[in-house]
This record gives C-alpha cells, sequence and structure tokens, in this order.
C-alpha cells in the first residue's frame, strides 16, 4: 500500500506553527490510533470552521460574522485602534478586557527576509479606517522583535503629520517579573521606558 497519503497529512501538520516533522509524525500517529474519538471529530470541526469562520473586513479578526462582533459592538470606542501583528494578538488583548476600543489585524510584520514589504500588510485599510472612523489615537501594540518594532515605526512613520496620537504599548518588566531571571534586552528596555513615579 502507498504511505503517499500518510506522508501528505505529515507534510501539512507539520505546517503548523511548533510542530516540525517529527512531532507531526507523533501527532499523525496519534490522531490516526484514535480515529473515533479523536480524528473524525476534529476533521468535522476543522470543515464547520472552514466553512463558518470568516475574516472580519474592517478589522482583519476571524469571527462568525462580518463585521465581526468586536467591531459590530456598540459600546465599543471608535476613537481608538489598537494594531497588532496577527489575529491571536488581538485575542490576548481581548481576553484581559481592559482595552475598549477598536482592533487592526496588520496581518504580519514587515521582513525583508521572509520577502514581507508594506505591500502585504492590511497598511491601507488602517489609512482608510482612520480617516473615515475619524480616529483620535492609534495604539502600536506589535510585538517587541526586531521586525515588530521595525513595523512599529514604519506605521508611525505613515502616520505622522495626521491629526492624531500615536502610542505603543510599554515594553520591559512584566508584574510579578524578578529582574535576575530577565534577559539583557528585557532590562534595557524597561530602563529606556521608566516613567515617573
Amino acid at each position: 500500500m502507498s504511505q503517499e497519503p500518510l506522508k501528505q497529512l505529515m507534510r501539512l501538520v507539520s505546517k503548523l506553527p511548533g510542530l516540525g516533522p517529527r512531532s507531526a509524525r507523533r501527532a499523525v500517529i496519534h490522531l490516526l490510533q484514535n480515529r473515533d474519538a479523536l480524528m473524525k471529530p476534529l476533521a468535522q470541526e476543522i470543515q464547520r470552521a472552514a466553512d463558518d469562520i470568516a475574516t472580519c473586513q474592517l478589522c482583519g479578526n476571524l469571527d462568525l460574522t462580518d463585521p465581526c462582533h468586536i467591531c459590530h459592538h456598540p459600546g465599543r470606542d471608535r476613537r481608538t485602534i489598537c494594531v497588532v501583528e496577527n489575529v491571536a494578538d488581538l485575542w490576548a488583548l481581548e481576553r484581559n478586557s481592559a482595552f475598549k476600543g477598536q482592533f487592526h489585524v496588520l496581518g504580519g510584520t514587515l521582513s525583508a527576509l521572509d520577502g514581507i514589504g508594506p505591500e502585504d500588510l492590511r497598511l491601507k485599510e488602517l489609512l482608510k479606517r482612520i480617516q473615515d472612523d475619524q480616529v483620535e489615537e492609534v495604539i502600536l501594540a506589535l510585538n517587541a522583535t526586531i521586525d515588530g518594532q521595525t513595523t512599529a515605526h514604519f506605521v508611525a512613520d505613515q502616520l505622522a503629520g495626521k491629526d492624531l496620537k500615536v502610542t505603543a504599548i510599554a515594553h520591559g518588566v512584566p508584574v510579578g517579573g524578578e529582574l535576575d531571571y530577565l534577559d539583557e534586552g528585557t532590562i534595557t528596555t524597561a530602563l529606556q521606558s521608566r516613567r515617573a513615579v
């Protein structure tokens, strides 16, 4: 019997974040050994999600509706947009419930190594929203990586000269963190981002 379908399944699973060829092989074997309890229900849920989940045309969130429940919610502050790299970042901030404004998913970060330029991100959509919704503040909540910070600077440059406030989330020592366990980059950023008490 040809093993090509099995190899193709392992290739597809290995494309998931955090899974390489070995992890994908273990996951596929586990799924095949638990077909009725796990594999078939998982396949049905994946198909249902593929059919039912939409990408919000306003912010880029994933939801059952377009616009998504966040964009559609009448109590959200439309004057403030928080810009994030991906949907996972949006969900992390939304889980906290501290932010009551709108979100905008860029869909990635600028990366010369990966060939991702400004045209590959949802920057035009952001600029249109800022103009249409009369946004007063844009919060750049991009990851503290080189690509994330490069993208934040690029977006800030694109917004320069517009009548709005551009801010960035703070980086540095986490709440409950101990200095002895932090890397040099985190400590440096914390010192540079210090504030009056």
